[in-house]
């Protein structure tokens, strides 16, 4: 396979995510699971839809910027539609004002995406 060299250099850029589902994307995907220390995504997966698929859950993942965490929450993502949960996704700074956020700013912001969908869905 031949790559793209200036494909690949834009989906190198640490500020746009790679989405491994499109399939224009999934030739620069690069697994780093072995030095991040582990299958992070497998295991969020596994809690998720394995150890409790009918709880909530509450998950944490953070990292610093550009080093790929939207790409892998797309790649959970889905995972677990694949097996037919719905996931409400969005983007944070997309809805939200970062520079001067509190707790009740993203309940709300989740609140309004989770409203979103559900309309999205004919229960609205």
């Amino acid at each position: 396979m031949s790559l793209d060299l200036t494909r690949f250099a834009k989906v190198c850029n640490p500020s746009r995510t790679l989405i491994v589902g499109n399939a224009e994307d999934q030739p620069y995907y690069i697994d780093f699971a072995s030095v991040r220390g582990g299958k992070i995504i497998e295991a969020l997966e596994r809690t998720i839809a394995r150890l409790s698929p009918n709880e909530p859950t509450c998950q944490l993942f953070t990292g610093h910027i550009g080093c790929g965490k939207s790409t892998e929450l797309y790649r959970l993502k889905a995972d677990l539609e694949q097996q037919n949960f719905h996931v409400v996704y969005f983007e944070a700074d997309q809805d939200l004002e970062v520079d001067d956020v509190d707790v009740t700013d993203i309940c709300l912001a989740i609140a309004r995406q989770v409203s979103k969908d559900l309309e999205k869905l004919g229960f609205g």
